[in-house]
């Protein structure tokens, strides 16, 4: 087990959740739409940049509806609008990009995305699980006793 500082935390996780779903989802676009990696490649680096800045507005603009509606605790129902309306607006950005890049209609690209909505649903329920097996938080590990 490996204890980091939170901050270090948080950016080694984005780095390399961020590395991976880009090659993953190369390779899930490589097969979808039978292209090569010269064409998935770059469309995963635009869809990933896409998701992290839609997840940067979106949860911004969530947190400031909730303190407006004086939401103290994200109940299952709270939970479910926001993962709702978050793959949502993803949806309507990431479908006019599939449509160009690979030249599809509506239904293929919403094929394409919903795979992939699908597979980062595992991913990231996988990839966080093990993340924290290996980097544990400073007050999960009994024996850490500096903070890298």
């Amino acid at each position: 087990m490996i204890t980091l500082s939170p901050l270090k935390r948080r950016l080694l996780y984005a780095v390399v959740f961020e590395i991976l779903a880009v090659i993953l989802s190369t390779i899930i676009l490589m097969f979808l739409s039978g292209s090569g990696v010269q064409e998935s490649l770059p469309l995963a680096i635009v869809i990933s940049g896409v998701a992290v800045l839609w997840n940067y507005l979106y949860n911004t603009l969530f947190e400031s509806w909730e303190r407006r509606q004086q939401i103290m605790e994200r109940t299952f129902r709270i939970r479910t609008l926001h993962t709702l309306g978050f793959e949502g607006g993803l949806l309507i950005f990431c479908l006019p990009i599939y449509m160009y890049w690979f030249s599809v209609g509506p239904w293929e690209a919403f094929l394409m995305e919903t795979t992939l909505v699908v597979f980062f649903l595992v991913y990231t329920f996988v990839f966080t699980f093990i993340f924290d097996k290996i980097f544990t938080l400073h007050h999960q590990n009994p024996y850490a006793d500096a903070t890298l």
